[in-house]
């Protein structure tokens, strides 16, 4: 038997001492921060917590009764003190005289801000009446896998009874609203015994009179349901293994094959990033006798599918006969899957249902591998890998004391496309240019190649950095995560003249991302020497960095593009010395102009399959440029006779429009070419150089 995560120690975390420097809604943010914290507590954004707090009203100055409550769409694990709704208790309490009856659930939403206090914008939850009703101060509501195991049991309630005694209630599965909230203050009002409630196949609430009493009042009910999980769940989890798993490197080598592969065909309308996950949970899902079975079941908690879909796909793959089969049939099995969820959309629609959404599957599991995740962005992918690891948890508690039950396919649907869920989908920011693009960058780490990141970044790209310099690769990676986040941003050391460290690196992106739509070499060195002095090293060196490594990169991110089957954008970072000659610099200059005839070539390859290639052509950027840090600035700065400060204004003033030239101009063209607004350009060219009559394309 593999025992359950869950049955390992919740730690307490308060710190009395902290503690005691906070008023009450800074206790609550506390508790709700150590709460969030946790997966085995509650999921990324799942569950909510609140406190009712004696307030002066800004109006009468009177003191009022406020309910504080984590905000729509907020995560209590991370959230700040805005990320609460405040509402006047008395004004709540008050909405029991306007409710109709169940059939107006929605409706009563609508009236929540009429109930705001100090005229706070933060959105109050469809679950604020569970929050406000119960008679107590401190409220929290989680979705921990030990407790929706037992929720999601067909014996729910009883085993609920039999783990809690009188010291906890039950109420059956209820979409959350006025109903349940109303529901769950009464039974609170008649059992003052009861510390809390389980909600069937939904998760707990607990409550307390202090924050800290409501806090570990949570753990010690959590920590008693996995304890029972732990001593009861003896059985092979999920049927016991079927297969023995690959090793992580054969794992990792199978999902970058298939990424691409299914990432290109569910990114025909909207482009999606993928997310690999091989933890030991998931591993013993995927290889268990049972996969098949509970995987059709669907999940039970509406956090949950609201993430992953009802159900996901399970890929046909047998490790061992490798995964030509498996690319074969998939096809087959992502149109099979589709035509499945619209026929549980044309059987469960009603009149007033938004249209069908993408009807690809977000979570594909893969027996002996994994699990891969797709959305719109990376933190959606990797958060629905997250929320699928908890239902695998809740799936193994289940099954493993008593029946799985998933929820009903009617009920998934009417919560996947409920009014409020579809209006807060409407109320979500428009994309960004690049959302859903995977950028590959050579040189990434120098002033160049990181600024054409940050203006990817910007505009909502996923970004792998690809530089031979660990340190400043490091530095500029942390750089990027600490200002975008570090979903969105990796680093891969790569020397680009070395076939297989170039192959190794665009599958490290593959793996991160899912694939790479655009590609933007730019590692570079820069070297003079008249001609009669030019060794044969310092020829090859520019001819293997700047040709050869150009074209190894390009090779790569072709074959990659090819096989996702949705286009995508190559740009070369050349240089005006590529179309203008330049005295004692013959193998700088003819190793770059091989580059701009190159992407000449990839243009025409890459046409029929709408892969385009296009070049920047900068000139004299000094500033943050790694190749100026060396003898090149020097043999430069002595070619024109000036001293290396002075070589700026050199070159300002030899420019027709006078102008220095910096990363950021090189960046701005950069991402010009590499969206969709020069979607039907190729072969160009774009000089960034301030002008330089030599290099005018022609």
């Amino acid at each position: 038997m593999t025992a359950s995560p869950s049955a390992t120690q919740l730690p307490n975390l308060w710190d009395d001492k902290h503690a005691e420097k906070l008023d009450e809604p800074g206790l609550l943010l506390y508790r709700s921060n150590l709460l969030g914290a946790d997966k085995r507590i509650t999921n990324f954004g799942g569950g909510n917590t609140s406190a009712k707090v004696i307030m002066q009203d800004p109006l009468t100055g009177e003191d009022a009764q406020v309910l504080w409550v984590k905000g729509s769409g907020g995560d209590i694990g991370s959230m700040k003190l805005d990320g609460f709704a405040t509402l006047y208790l008395q004004k709540l309490e008050h909405l029991k005289t306007l409710y109709r009856g169940i059939a107006h659930e929605d409706a009563m939403v609508d009236l929540l801000p009429h109930c705001t206090f100090n005229l706070n914008g933060r959105a109050a939850s469809i679950d604020t009446p569970l929050h406000g009703f119960v008679p107590y101060k401190h409220v929290d509501h989680v979705h921990a896998d030990a407790v929706i195991a037992i929720a999601a049991s067909a014996n729910a309630e009883k085993l609920v009874k039999e783990i809690y005694g009188d010291e906890m209630g039950f109420l059956p599965w209820q979409r959350p609203g006025f109903d349940l909230g109303l529901k769950l203050g009464e039974m609170a009002s008649k059992n003052p015994h009861y510390v809390g409630v389980v909600l069937g196949g939904h998760g707990l609430f607990t409550w307390g009179d202090t924050a800290k009493a409501c806090y570990e009042q949570t753990l010690r009910i959590i920590q008693k349901a996995a304890d029972w999980l732990a001593k009861n769940n003896t059985a092979p989890a999920f049927g016991g293994a079927a297969l023995t798993p690959l090793g992580q490197t054969e794992r990792q080598h199978v999902a970058r094959q298939l990424m691409p592969l299914i990432r290109g065909r569910i990114s025909k309308h909207e482009r999606k990033i993928g997310h690999f996950t091989d933890t030991p949970e998931v591993l013993e899902f995927v290889n268990s006798k049972r996969l098949s079975e509970l995987a059709q079941l669907g999940t039970s908690c509406p956090d949950h599918f609201l993430r992953t879909k009802i159900r996901p796909l399970v890929l046909d793959f047998d490790p061992a006969k490798g995964v030509e089969p498996t690319i074969a049939g998939l096809d087959a099995a992502i149109e099979a899957y589709a035509a499945d969820y619209a026929a549980y959309y044309e059987r469960c629609k009603h009149p007033n249902s938004p249209a069908m959404r993408d009807p690809n599957a977000v979570i594909y599991l893969i027996p002996g591998v994994g699990m891969l995740s797709f959305a719109k962005d990376k933190a959606t992918a990797r958060i629905a890998g997250e929320f699928y690891v908890n239902a695998i948890n809740v799936m193994r508690g289940a099954a493993g004391v008593d029946t799985y039950v998933g929820l009903s396919e009617q009920e998934a649907f009417n919560i996947e496309y409920w009014l409020l869920e579809e209006a807060k989908l409407q109320r979500m920011p428009k994309p960004k240019n690049l959302a859903g693009r995977v950028a590959f960058v050579t040189g990434g780490a120098g002033g160049i190649g990181s600024a054409i990141i940050e203006r990817y970044l910007r505009e909502g790209a996923c970004a792998v950095l690809a530089d031979i310099d660990v340190k400043a690769l490091d530095d500029t990676v942390a750089v990027f995560a600490k200002k975008y986040g570090s979903d969105v941003v990796r680093g891969v050391a790569v020397d680009v003249t070395n076939e297989a460290a170039v192959a190794a690196s665009m599958d490290a992106a593959v793996v991160a991302f899912g694939g790479v739509d655009i590609l933007v070499s730019n590692a570079g060195i820069a070297s003079a020497s008249p001609i009669e002095d030019t060794s044969l090293a310092l020829w090859q060196k520019n001819i293997d960095i700047l040709a050869t490594g150009y074209f190894l990169v390009a090779r790569e991110g072709f074959r990659l593009m090819k096989a996702q089957k949705i286009g995508g954008t190559i740009v070369f970072i050349a240089s005006k010395n590529g179309l203008a000659a330049s005295a004692g610099a013959s193998a700088y200059c003819a190793a770059k102009a091989a580059e701009i005839h190159l992407a000449r070539c990839l243009a025409l390859e890459g046409a029929p399959l709408g892969i385009r290639a296009n070049v920047v052509n900068p000139d004299a950027v000094l500033r943050g440029s790694k190749i100026w840090q060396g003898e090149w600035k020097q043999q430069r700065a002595a070619s024109n006779k000036v001293s290396e400060e002075e070589l700026d204004e050199v070159y300002r003033q030899r420019s027709l429009l006078k102008l220095s030239v910096y990363p950021e101009d090189i960046a701005e063209a950069t991402y010009f070419l590499s969206s969709d607004m020069s979607s039907k350009s190729t072969g160009n060219i774009i000089n960034v150089d301030a002008g330089n009559v030599q290099s005018f394309t022609r």
